[in-house]
């Protein structure tokens, strides 16, 4: 991703050029770029040159156009990339060993600066930096104009023996689906005519927090054991970040993060040697060691609230940078040698399982294959000996043999169910990091947590968030997907798939919540005669969290 982002302005004009508009897929594209790139030249790119005999790694300065001979001035690098000297050599005389950036390196920066695939569309602002038209060319209007005539003969009923009236100069384009969403033109039938169901929005973070809210939390979740920190509901952190106070639960997320990173080693321990810090955080002295940290990370937007926090006033400082401040605090745990091994170990044992579900399946195969032709042997045998009409005993008794190996085949088929659901639940387990289920046609990305029962909705720029949380509006935004498009038919299958497991969870959500109403009614009559305290609000259950992992 940073060499996709440091690539020089020119080498970067070129690719988004020859991206704008294409239709090809993107290994197609990508291949097609990098062939091209070895036969061009760019200002900024590092490449190797003759000189006196030998070639010779150099930097292009500059291009030159001399009576018609494309010119280059270059500068000789030593092995540390230092400029010695420069001079001017022929276009010619430059020598690609490999192109100036790899295939991988365009991969990240197409789908990074494209907004749609399929034709491919960069966004706006960056056509415009680069002079890039946004218009399509006149092959793709062709084609969409022939889609709209065809659909206006279709409306005035010019159609003969069920086919549309064409010219001979316009031909006939059928449409292969399923194509780019944005490119579809629904038919009076298609699901995209039906209104989509209302996100709910009432978050007590602002909405474009939530996904700092969701990392954390997440990542707090997976790791729970080696942080030594008990899980917790998403709506009590999500309280206790908005907490006016300091409160147990927040300092015990700070606490076992700083944990990690002391028993690192890494910069963050360095940082606490040296101001002669005990290496053990305590429910007291826990600001400290956030300002340190917060020193350490040299974020300005992070750092300006250190006296707020050192004058105990850490409630006071805006949700949204208490976020940002576990945000950052993640991105160091992550480094951590404790959370890559976890990391590789689970990657392993997802391998093995997976190797497991492979045999498994090739085993299924074979033994149905074994079924399908016992039982057309049975079947045949069995109808000539109707024909002759003298079925014996032996036979008889091989029917029932067979009987009892269909109830056998019964019982074992009975045990790989158990076996497949065992492996599904052991890859949960398993689970290393949270991917969206995938994207709707306007490139709002779809996201399930398997300890949180909804199903929630990040917009294409991540400033808003919002969620479903009823198993009716799970099915309502289904019946909205239009799988013409490819991404909404890549959502669909993926909810299909997951559909007991996150229904089920909906539904599970529902009735607690359903139970905490109860309860809060109880609180509340109760409060009536006898003054309650706040902790008995279940609003306020973040109050009562007790950290049961936590090593003492």
């Amino acid at each position: 991703m940073e060499k996709a982002q440091n690539m020089p302005t020119e080498l970067m004009a070129y690719v988004l050029r020859m991206t704008q508009c294409s239709t090809l897929g993107l290994h197609e594209l990508v291949n097609k770029i990098y062939a091209n790139l070895l036969e061009e030249v760019f200002e900024g790119i590092e490449l190797h040159a003759k000189k006196d005999g030998s070639e010779v790694p150099c930097k292009i300065l500059k291009i030159l156009d001399s009576d018609g001979t494309k010119m280059c001035e270059v500068g000789w690098l030593r092995r540390d990339k230092t400029l010695i000297n420069t001079s001017v050599v022929k276009a010619a005389d430059l020598v690609y060993r490999r192109a100036p950036v790899s295939r991988n390196t365009l991969k990240i920066f197409i789908r990074d600066s494209a907004t749609q695939t399929t034709p491919w569309v960069i966004h706006e602002n960056l056509a415009k930096k680069y002079g890039i038209p946004t218009d399509p060319p006149s092959d793709i209007m062709h084609y969409e104009g022939l889609r709209k005539k065809g659909r206006k003969r279709e409306e005035n009923g010019t159609i003969e023996n069920g086919r549309k009236k064409m010219k001979k100069d316009e031909g006939h384009v059928p449409i292969k689906y399923p194509i780019d969403d944005l490119l579809v033109r629904p038919g009076g039938d298609d699901p995209t005519l039906f209104k989509r169901p209302p996100l709910a929005t009432d978050f007590r973070v602002p909405r474009c927090s939530v996904g700092d809210l969701l990392m954390v939390w997440d990542f707090c979740s997976s790791f729970g054991r080696v942080l030594n920190l008990s899980p917790f509901l998403l709506t009590d952190m999500e309280n206790a970040i908005c907490h006016k106070e300091s409160n147990v639960l927040v300092v015990e997320i700070h606490a076992a993060m700083f944990h990690l990173l002391i028993k690192d080693k890494g910069d963050y321990f360095t940082v606490l040697q040296n101001k002669k810090r005990k290496l053990k955080v305590s429910l007291v002295t826990w600001a400290e060691y956030l300002c340190d940290f917060l020193e350490m990370t040299k974020n300005e937007e992070l750092s300006s609230n250190i006296a707020t926090i050192r004058r105990g006033y850490y409630g006071h400082i805006d949700t949204d940078i208490k976020l940002k401040i576990l945000h950052e605090l993640v991105e160091e745990a992550i480094k951590t040698s404790a959370i890559r091994e976890i990391l590789s170990e689970r990657v392993d044992q997802k391998q093995a399982l997976n190797a497991t579900r492979r045999e498994s399946t090739r085993k299924d195969r074979e033994e149905q294959n074994l079924n399908t032709e016992t039982a057309m042997k049975n079947e045949e045998n069995q109808t000539d000996a109707v024909q002759d009409g003298n079925e014996t005993v032996d036979e008889l008794a091989r029917g029932k043999e067979e009987k009892d190996k269909s109830n056998v085949s019964q019982s074992k088929t009975e045990g790989k169910r158990h076996l497949v659901r065992h492996l599904e639940t052991e890859f949960d387990k398993l689970s290393i990091r949270s991917s969206p289920l995938g994207k709707d046609r306007h490139y709002n990305r779809y996201w399930f947590f398997r300890r949180e029962g909804r199903l929630f909705v990040e917009s294409a720029d991540s400033r808003e968030w919002g969620y479903y949380s009823t198993k009716e509006e799970l099915d309502a935004l289904m019946a909205t997907l239009n799988v013409k498009g490819i991404r909404e038919r890549a959502l669909k299958r993926q909810l299909e798939k997951f559909y007991n497991k996150i229904s089920n969870a909906l539904e599970k959500r529902t009735k607690d919540i359903v139970n905490k109403m109860l309860l809060e009614e109880g609180v509340l009559r109760r409060s009536t005669r006898v003054r309650a305290q706040p902790k008995d609000n279940p609003s306020m259950a973040f109050l009562k969290y007790v950290n049961k992992w936590k090593d003492n």
